[in-house]
């Protein structure tokens, strides 16, 4: 079995065994009211006391794009710069930035780069657009924290998931070996705690 299906089922697993990572999406679940903030930090608190991961969507997203009013999505709430508390507060706590954080990219490569447990996936947008300092990063200082994802079963949408992933490998071909195989399965291994077979 292959690192990225074995952190793919991972997720699956634990998300349907009710012992699952966080799933937040920023953006939609807008958290202004005060008594809604405490609920949600409550609820980190408790994934952090259990060694769960959280993943928090960064970013655009194509949720609402076009429609009347976004569907009153708030993108400000997407800047991943309000995560840096969340991985200050919980430094215990693998968290994930998912998806390129446009336009918010430096921002996402400065919380991962000043937090331990903030690593960054590579899901949601067509490797095309990533933006080169993200391919600067995953090459050099955050070569051990930025992985593959494939954003399923959005990802189909595009394509099969072999087609996005085939996609990903072209875009980091250039890329040292090394960096390729942190990128799809070592980085994610490691963040999960499991044992690698490379």
């Amino acid at each position: 079995m292959t690192s990225t299906l074995a952190v793919a089922l991972l997720v699956v697993a634990t998300s349907v065994g009710g012992i699952g990572a966080e799933n937040v999406n920023p953006h939609a679940q807008i958290l202004e009211d005060f008594e809604a903030r405490i609920r949600e930090y409550t609820k980190l608190r408790q994934q952090a006391e259990a060694g769960l991961p959280a993943l928090f969507h960064t970013g655009q997203t194509g949720a609402g794009a076009g429609a009347r009013g976004g569907m009153g999505i708030r993108l400000k709430y997407s800047n991943p710069m309000f995560l840096d508390d969340v991985a200050a507060d919980f430094p215990e706590m693998p968290i994930i930035l998912a998806h390129p954080s446009f336009p918010w990219q430096e921002e996402a490569l400065s919380v991962a780069t000043h937090k331990p447990n903030v690593y960054i996936d590579l899901s949601g947008w067509s490797p095309r657009y990533f933006p080169k300092i993200l391919v600067q990063y995953a090459n050099s200082i955050l070569r051990h924290k930025v992985m593959f994802g494939s954003d399923w079963p959005v990802c189909l949408l595009a394509g099969t998931y072999k087609d996005v992933k085939q996609l990903t490998e072209d875009y980091v071909r250039d890329l040292p070996g090394r960096d390729r195989n942190n990128i799809f399965g070592l980085n994610a291994a490691r963040f999960y705690g499991l044992r690698s077979s490379a």
